[in-house]
């Protein structure tokens, strides 16, 4: 029987849709569910302590969020563009795979120019192909360093934030749109599911003596782009970059091979495991790219449990 998308059609109210985060990560509201008896409890996220113990695994996205909504302006006509970076294409002519908004105003040979919060017009890009209806290809001219021109892009970048969340990026996103082990960057937008850990919380997790293993998946346009087919197995995922170390690998095998408890946390964490499964349905160390799409029904590998955030309305 294939799984239809109205499977998971329901209604969700805007108001029930946060806008600000929690001032304490670990005092977010947390469900419990057990899948085997149907038993839910409502608990606070620091509460997951007590469903952890020694030997036990949790996988991590430590994958970090770059600023990567641009606002600019069309020469000639100085229209304002929005430009979302996607990707880099090739480092040393700094190429970029983009979406621009309003898209049928940009065509191949336009030249966007981007200024600084005095105005002063600092970077300017050449579209250069057309990818899709909304996709363009951008080369970036730039005087100076590598690392000048990061530091530019994230001077005039914003925090791209869900469209869920309906206000202007804040200076108190640059910190809480992350996670506290955010380290490899790479993605347009975070794993949320990852977010309602502290400091505290993590190093109460390793006293209590769970391994705590780092993998990376660099989240793309993938997930802001909404499902259009009934039918599930017609869907196609876009693909995204990920590494798993030898590190974690070491930490999930022994928790495997032990019986213990391996959760993933997020559906990028579950995505990424379950890229890298061995015959002997162990973790194996990889990297490289995964279009992997998980719909019921699955049969999950390594992790044997999860940790999510609410979806929105049609979202798998």
């Amino acid at each position: 029987m294939r799984t239809k998308l109205s499977n998971f059609k329901f209604d969700l109210p805007d108001e029930l849709i946060a806008q600000y985060p929690i001032e304490e990560r670990d005092q977010s509201r947390l469900m419990v569910v057990d899948r085997k008896t149907g038993k839910i409890e409502h608990k606070i996220f620091k509460d997951i302590l007590d469903y952890f113990d020694d030997g036990d695994a949790l996988i991590f996205n430590n994958t970090k969020v770059f600023p990567a909504r641009m606002y600019g302006k069309k020469e000639k006509t100085g229209a304002k563009i929005e430009v979302f970076l996607l990707r880099e294409l090739n480092a040393d002519v700094k190429l970029w795979d983009v979406l621009v908004d309003p898209a049928r105003k940009i065509r191949v040979g336009n030249k966007l120019y981007f200024a600084d919060n005095k105005g002063n017009d600092v970077l300017v890009a050449e579209v250069v192909d057309n990818t899709t209806s909304r996709g363009r290809t951008i080369r970036f001219f730039f005087d100076g360093t590598d690392d000048e021109f990061r530091a530019v892009l994230k001077e005039l970048g914003r925090m791209p934030l869900p469209k869920y969340i309906n206000r202007s990026p804040e200076e108190i996103d640059n910190e809480r749109y992350q996670t506290v082990y955010a380290k490899e960057i790479g993605a347009v937008a975070a794993p949320t599911a990852g977010m309602h850990f502290s400091r505290e919380l993590l190093k109460r997790l390793e006293i209590k003596g769970a391994g705590l293993a780092e993998v990376t998946l660099h989240i793309g346009l993938g997930t802001f782009r909404s499902i259009d087919v009934e039918d599930l197995s017609k869907h196609k995922m876009d693909a995204e970059y990920y590494n798993i170390p030898e590190s974690a690998v070491e930490i999930v095998n022994t928790a495997k091979e032990n019986n213990k408890r391996i959760c993933a946390v997020g559906t990028t964490a579950m995505r990424t495991v379950e890229s890298s499964v061995s015959a002997t349905n162990l973790l194996k160390t990889s990297s490289g790219w995964t279009n992997l799409f998980i719909y019921p029904p699955y049969e999950f590998s390594i992790a044997n449990c999860m940790i999510s955030n609410f979806h929105l309305p049609k979202a798998v």
